[in-house]
Formats: structure tokens, C-alpha cells, sequence
């Protein structure tokens, strides 16, 4: 088993409590199925949140989700003028076996940061 570390992000529509929680929910739950993870083999997630994010913390959704024994931190993302609004962006370290490939993840409008990226669409 060696560690690895996912990148992923979502948007939402609005700065609503039940849009964060679901936006991330969706999210955590599109990296472990692609990742074929499990909250045991999870070590820390750190959620950034844009300036116009404030109604909620993802972690509230991660720990729904059975990250109960999960490092979980959320901060600020950047604001760099003309960047994509009603972004939460995630960076999860897990260990795995060796000739594991990590999948990132980009869902609805933050497919843009990362089209580089095909297999993470």
C-alpha cells in the first residue's frame, strides 16, 4: 500500500446550506466509486470553498458520508479575479495498492478547471 492524493471539484448553483452539502456529497461520493474507496483507507481531505461559499462547512457532508475518522479541513480557495464562481474543490490523501491509478474528479461547471484532464470527466 503506498499514499496517494485525489484532486476534485464541484459547483453549485447557490450559496445554500443543502447546495454545499450536496455538491460535496455528489462529489465525495463520484471520487470513492471511481477510486473504488473506502473511509478506512482515507487519511485527510482538505475542502476549499470560493469567496462566495459561507452557508455551510463540506466536512458537515463528508462526515455524513462516514468520514467520522477522517482529518477534515476547509478554508478559502484563492480569489483570483475572473475565476469560476460556487466552486468546492477537494484534495484527498488515502493509501491504496501500488499499481493503483487515481481518478480525479470535475463535476458540472468545474469540468473547466481541469479539461486537460480526460479521465477526470
Amino acid at each position: 500500500m503506498r499514499l496517494f492524493a485525489l484532486r476534485g471539484a464541484n459547483s453549485v448553483e447557490a450559496n445554500e446550506a443543502r447546495a454545499i452539502l450536496e455538491g460535496t456529497s455528489v462529489l465525495i461520493r463520484e471520487l470513492m466509486d471511481r477510486n473504488s474507496l473506502d473511509t478506512e483507507s482515507m487519511v485527510s481531505c482538505i475542502f476549499t470553498l470560493t469567496d462566495d461559499l459561507d452557508a455551510e462547512f463540506p466536512a458537515v457532508a463528508a462526515r455524513a458520508l462516514g468520514m467520522d475518522r477522517v482529518a477534515l479541513l476547509c478554508t478559502r480557495e484563492v480569489p483570483v479575479p475572473g475565476s469560476l464562481p460556487r466552486v468546492i474543490r477537494l484534495l484527498l490523501h488515502y493509501y491504496a495498492p501500488e499499481d493503483h491509478r487515481p481518478r480525479h474528479v470535475y463535476l458540472g461547471a468545474a469540468r473547466a478547471l481541469r479539461s486537460d484532464l480526460e479521465a477526470a470527466q
